[in-house]
């Protein structure tokens, strides 16, 4: 297998894309997800504001609801950090294959499995 030297400047670029595109294409499903379930919890805000001012709601209905909201808050938060946890490691992985792909072809040689097929653990 012949030999590439590493360019470092050709291979940041190349660690820049790969970053890039996961973060850009994982950014646009937590956007999508964060409208969608921001958007719900502002109308039922918008919804226990207006039942409680209209005299609709009792205050342990008020409060039923009320704890309903902050449990989809709570949801919602916990949510985005599994989303992002996923991102973080997507990245990882291609960056370590990236990595290894530049080593691999500079030594002429393939390196031990475990470039970028594995998890952050230690990474971090």
């Amino acid at each position: 297998m012949p030999t590439t030297p590493i360019d470092v400047n050709q291979l940041i670029a190349n660690l820049k894309t790969v970053a890039s595109g996961i973060i850009q294409q994982d950014v646009t499903t937590i956007e999508g997800y964060s409208e969608r379930q921001l958007a719900a919890m502002a109308q039922q805000a918008k919804w226990i504001a207006a039942a409680t001012l209209s005299g609709d709601l009792s205050t342990e209905m008020r409060d039923y609801f009320l704890q309903t909201l902050k449990d989809s808050a709570i949801n919602f938060a916990n949510t985005l950090k599994g989303l992002v946890v996923v991102t973080v490691e997507k990245v990882w992985n291609a960056l370590v294959g990236a990595l290894w792909t530049a080593i691999s072809n500079a030594i002429g040689a393939a390196l031990p499995s475990g470039g970028g097929t594995g998890t952050t653990t230690g990474a971090t």
